[in-house]
């Protein structure tokens, strides 16, 4: 995956061009991918995941874990700042989205029912992800 150069000032032309259909969908129109069915739900490589859309590390696999939900899940990001909180009131529910601060691309949403030390479930899709193993 090649790292846009400015995400943020990305035509929609450009973002098609840089995604695989499923992750502009997901990325750019805040779709959401079929639980169980994903490239990281199962997934327990030792690494960094990063926004599929620019390449930002945002989970780290130590705070990976198996929430039974479907989707990937972590407790806390690798840093706050690289994620932006959203209030999100689509399909008749309250819940709080999550986004790259990088490129703005929908990553999931996160949920207050995590494990400790934050109390935090980050459910997020594999398709606004990748992964850069750590080596050693």
């Amino acid at each position: 995956m090649s790292t846009p150069k400015d995400p943020k000032s990305m035509t929609d032309a450009e973002w098609r061009e840089h995604l695989t259909p499923e992750q502009y969908r997901v990325l750019r129109e805040a779709g959401t991918e079929p639980p169980h069915r994903n490239a990281y739900v199962h997934h327990k490589d030792n690494g960094t995941y990063v926004c599929a859309g620019c390449g930002e590390e945002l989970f780290s696999s130590a705070t990976k874990y198996d929430s039974g939900s479907g989707w990937p899940a972590f407790w806390d990001a690798v840093d706050p700042a690289k994620i932006q909180q959203h209030t999100d009131t689509s399909h008749g529910m309250v819940r709080v989205e999550v986004t790259c601060a990088t490129c703005g691309g929908h990553l999931g949403h996160v949920f207050p029912d995590g494990p400790v030390p934050t109390g935090s479930r980050y459910c997020i899709n594999s398709a606004a992800l990748g992964f850069k193993p750590t080596t050693e």
